[in-house]
């Protein structure tokens, strides 16, 4: 009856020392996303995101109207590429470079300063510039060179090319893969150029305010950089995942020790 005893307790000590071992890893609050978001509440994202127009970015404008023959002028000249396999052209136009004074030199108009504008902005400027010489026309402007690079605990690091200017932090991170489990999540730096200087931002994924952050909606040229959190960085000094391993070793050596002692 005892030794019944004895043998009960060794496996419930082992048993809750097995719990502790998966439990102590990570914590909800070091993995979860977005812990205080209010299932009923609508999170106030921002809404007047505009993209500007910055020094070196490279844009596509179309200008067309009624007569397009009228319109032919103020357009550069298009390429297109033929694929051998599918025996079809893709058009390709050529791009504006924004200079260093946020300056473009535009067909017949000559030079219009888009520097500082948004894509709304400078449509509406280009129009007014146009009414001159045509009627209602229609200017389609698009940003050849959005990128983002993402770097750090992610699962795809990398730049990446985006084909509208629209894009979120979490649609970055998408693109990478997502964040390994040995990220950290409360502190994810966003390095920036704004009018002409270098910005460092913090962001934190695991809260609701994330929405409402500067850093929610990305620019052109934006690099996100996610840290390792500790237990990876602790790791990392003796190599990948024996830290993990020489506790699970230490810990079992314990348990064992123990269980000799109880059965004695």
């Amino acid at each position: 009856m005892g030794h019944t005893t004895k043998t009960n307790r060794t496996f419930t000590i082992i048993a809750l020392v097995f719990l502790m071992l998966i439990t102590s890893c990570a914590s909800r609050s070091d993995v979860v996303y977005f812990q205080d978001a209010d299932l009923a509440a609508t999170a106030n994202s921002i809404n007047n995101y505009g993209l500007v127009i910055k020094p070196d970015d490279v844009l596509t404008i179309v200008v067309s109207a009624l007569d397009q023959d009228l319109s032919r002028p103020f357009n550069l000249t298009s390429m297109t590429y033929s694929d051998d396999a599918n025996r079809d052209g893709r058009t390709v136009h050529q791009g504006y470079l924004v200079d260093a004074n946020g300056n473009i030199e535009f067909p017949v108009l000559g030079t219009i300063k888009l520097g500082g504008l948004n894509r709304a902005q400078a449509t509406e400027l280009i129009k007014s510039m146009l009414k001159e010489y045509l009627k209602n026309p229609i200017v389609i402007i698009r940003m050849q060179n959005f990128k983002v690079t993402v770097l750090g605990e992610v699962q795809r690091p990398g730049v990446y090319t985006i084909e509208n200017d629209r894009l979120t932090i979490l649609e970055a991170l998408g693109l990478a893969g997502d964040l390994n489990l040995q990220a950290e999540r409360k502190n994810v730096l966003v390095i920036r150029e704004d009018k002409g200087k270098t910005t460092y931002n913090r962001v934190d994924l695991t809260t609701e305010t994330l929405f409402n952050s500067p850093m929610y909606y990305l620019t052109q040229n934006d690099v996100i950089y996610v840290e390792p959190n500790n237990s990876r960085i602790k790791s990392s000094s003796i190599g990948p995942n024996v830290g993990a391993t020489l506790n699970t070793i230490s810990t079992l050596a314990a348990v064992a020790a123990l269980i000799v002692s109880l059965t004695r």
